[in-house]
């Protein structure tokens, strides 16, 4: 009988806690499914922003951003990954005199160009059209040769790159190259 009394206690409070149980389980499932929602949402919307934020810069809309090349009103932009090439020497890259015949002074660059996948006239299989080649490879040259000793400062370095751009895409037809990359330079 004492066993009997020890267990009715227990099972009286037990029928009184089982139904609080189940109401605290039932406010938490409340809670966090709320505030899983309340992530969702909010994610949601930072998605919407930031997409809408990125797709109003590769429109050229706002933010600075766009090409490495800076940011000019007329410039071209682009989405596809270019093809790049190597002018010059594949080890050596280009060596050219600089500053007119009397400076006496030589230009060792490494110069990579992004062309334009979809310029089907300046590549095929992924590599240059020797036509192309030669035409750009020339007016790099040019540029180069012209241009004066003051031109190859390193605060100028950019004004190079988008000058080398611009002519390339006036001979080559606009967008046909997306950027210019210096990536060695010494001038003796």
């Amino acid at each position: 009988m004492a066993d009997e009394e020890k267990e009715q206690p227990e099972g009286e409070g037990g029928e009184d806690e089982q139904p609080k149980k189940k109401k605290l389980p039932m406010t938490v499932i409340l809670i966090v499914v709320g505030v899983i929602v309340a992530f969702l949402l909010v994610g949601g919307i930072t998605y919407f922003m930031v997409s809408k934020l990125v797709g109003d810069m590769a429109a050229g809309g706002g933010g600075g951003g766009g090409n490495a090349g800076g940011g000019g009103g007329g410039e071209f932009r682009h989405s596809d990954p270019g093809v790049f090439v190597k002018l010059g020497d594949p080890k050596e890259g280009i060596l050219v005199n600089v500053g007119g015949a009397k400076a006496g002074k030589y230009l060792k660059t490494s110069i990579i160009i992004e062309v334009n996948p979809e310029k089907k006239e300046l590549l095929q299989e992924g590599k240059m059209v020797p036509m192309a080649e030669t035409v750009i490879l020339d007016t790099t040259m040019q540029i180069l040769r012209s241009s004066s000793l003051e031109e190859f400062d390193a605060d100028k370095q950019d004004e190079l790159k988008k000058k080398i751009k611009e002519q390339l895409n006036q001979k080559l037809g606009m967008g046909s190259i997306y950027d210019v990359y210096i990536t060695s330079f010494l001038l003796q």
